[in-house]
């Protein structure tokens, strides 16, 4: 059985949903210990469970101390499996970082997997369910993999209680990532959303106009679609997602509302963070860095540019060489350029 230690580099749930993917992938016991032990709550969470229990499920895997809190976690594998799932991550959970580990091991089913989980689709820490749709299925579908998310809706902080429904297709024609510099910046999309209780103070339209004051200086002449989405949820809450599409790759930022903070505010916070990914010549943003690469190393591997190095990139390279050592993953400081040769 493979022992991984959780505490490694950024020390936290990616080392789970990585390592879990990599062992149901590879048919390959694992064994995690030290388990987000730096962490003012060591050990694992409730989508940390979710997760496991979620990858246990379509793999047939047998699970010890699968649990609230424990630091050590055991799984062995069995017999990968397709089909219709359904898991509730409980509260506001991120449903997006359970998917993190399904994906992977559904790209190499027989068949489609669909997947039903309530949750947080809109929370703190974890990509939203817009960025899932957007970027991380855009950026599968370059390198042969289609996802498609059939039904949303919002779940945000605390109570959660939204729903996706994501289909994921057999990865069969498995294609090579190859972008180190952007080609044409073609376009701009940007959604500003909101729960249905802040429609009457129009916060959705006044993040946008934050964006849009702080972005549009900067690219007066790029083509700009926008929305605004009102949408009911149990408990109140907002986050504006913007792309960018390139004509070889596409990037994403999202920025969370919080209390006491202007709309405004928050609009502009997005615009920010959207000129700083286009402006460092990434075709990767810093948050897909980390998430595409374990596809590479099953996949035709890749070479991209990213914003920054973090290290939950560098984490997840070194989660992934454990489970296939022969998988050279190559991260320049300098050029911020990462290389996948299997």
């Amino acid at each position: 059985m493979l022992k991984i230690d959780g505490s490694y580099g950024e020390g936290g749930g990616q080392i789970i949903r990585t390592a879990i993917a990599m062992s149901a992938i590879t048919n390959q016991p694992v064994r995690i210990v030290n388990i987000r032990k730096g962490r003012s709550q060591p050990g694992l969470r409730p989508q940390h469970v979710t997760g496991v229990n979620a990858a246990a499920k379509i793999c047939g895997a047998k699970v010890r101390y699968n649990q609230l809190g424990s630091t050590e976690l055991e799984f062995e594998p069995g017999k990968r499996m397709h089909g219709k799932f359904q898991f509730n991550v409980g509260t506001a959970g991120a449903v997006t970082l359970v998917l993190q580990t399904l994906v992977p091991v559904a790209a190499f089913g027989k068949d489609c997997s669909t997947f039903e989980i309530i949750g947080g689709t809109d929370v703190k820490f974890a990509p939203t369910i817009d960025y899932f749709m957007h970027v991380f299925s855009r950026n599968m579908k370059i390198i042969g993999l289609n996802i498609s998310t059939d039904e949303v809706r919002r779940g945000f902080f605390p109570k959660g209680g939204g729903k996706v429904r994501i289909v994921v297709h057999p990865w069969k024609t498995k294609k090579k990532f190859d972008a180190v510099s952007q080609k044409k910046l073609e376009h701009i999309d940007v959604h500003s959303i909101c729960s249905e209780s802040l429609r009457k103070n129009d916060v959705g339209e006044r993040q946008l106009g934050g964006f849009k004051s702080t972005f549009l200086p900067n690219h007066q002449k790029l083509i700009l679609e926008e929305k605004v989405i009102y949408a009911p949820s149990l408990s109140s809450g907002t986050s504006i997602h913007a792309h960018a599409h390139f004509k070889n790759c596409k990037l994403g930022v999202v920025e969370l509302g919080e209390k006491r903070v202007p709309a405004e505010d928050v609009g502009t916070e997005c615009a920010h963070k959207l000129l700083t990914e286009i402006g460092s010549g990434a075709t990767v943003d810093h948050r897909m860095a980390d998430q595409i690469l374990i596809f590479l190393a099953f996949g035709k591997g890749g070479r991209f540019k990213t914003s920054r190095i973090s290290e939950h990139l560098r984490t997840n390279a070194w989660v992934i060489q454990q489970f296939l050592p022969k998988v050279s993953i190559k991260i320049n400081d300098q050029t911020k350029i990462v290389e996948v040769k299997n």
